[in-house]
């Protein structure tokens, strides 16, 4: 087998191009990743400040513990928000209504990815959660599912 000598170092040329190619393919897939990962962060903190607001007694104690739950989940979780905002919609805060909470997150790319990418979006994410419709006025007790709730009468601690 022979060699032509104007094939010498092909190969070699070809690595050296399709390098940087592969290299920023495969950035582009960790960023895709960090984007669903910030995207999903969101939804969680909205679905949990949602469950949060469900297990309170009055809207206006929903409000915060909605607020506090947001915030908390968002602070663990792998975003970074330049800007959190957290709506609670408790109009229909009875017994069998609902509450809707809206978590928007303003983060830039440079933070979700970590690749010194330019530019920023907003992630907002919605969650509902229906209030139990079997429930009654608390009569002085905490709902035990709540943060630091518990029922007195079956065990549990104040």
């Amino acid at each position: 087998m022979t060699r032509h000598h104007t094939e010498r170092g092909a190969v070699s040329t070809e690595l050296a191009v399709l390098t940087p190619l592969l290299i920023g393919f495969m950035l582009l897939v960790v960023f895709a990743g960090r984007v669903a990962q910030a995207e999903g962060d969101v939804a969680n903190a909205a679905h949990e400040a949602a469950r949060a607001a469900s297990l309170t007694a009055t809207p206006d104690a929903a409000v915060q513990a909605a607020e506090e739950t947001a915030t908390g989940n968002i602070n663990t979780g792998a975003v970074s928000c330049r800007q959190l905002e957290v709506t609670v919609d408790t109009t229909n805060f009875t017994a069998g209504g609902q509450v809707t909470v809206t978590v928007s997150c303003h983060a830039s790319f440079a933070d979700i990815a970590m690749l010194s990418v330019p530019g920023s979006r907003t992630f907002t994410a919605t969650a509902i959660e229906v209030i139990d419709t079997y429930r009654a006025d608390a009569g002085g007790f905490r709902i035990s599912e709540a943060p630091g709730g518990g029922n007195p009468s079956v065990g549990g601690v104040l």
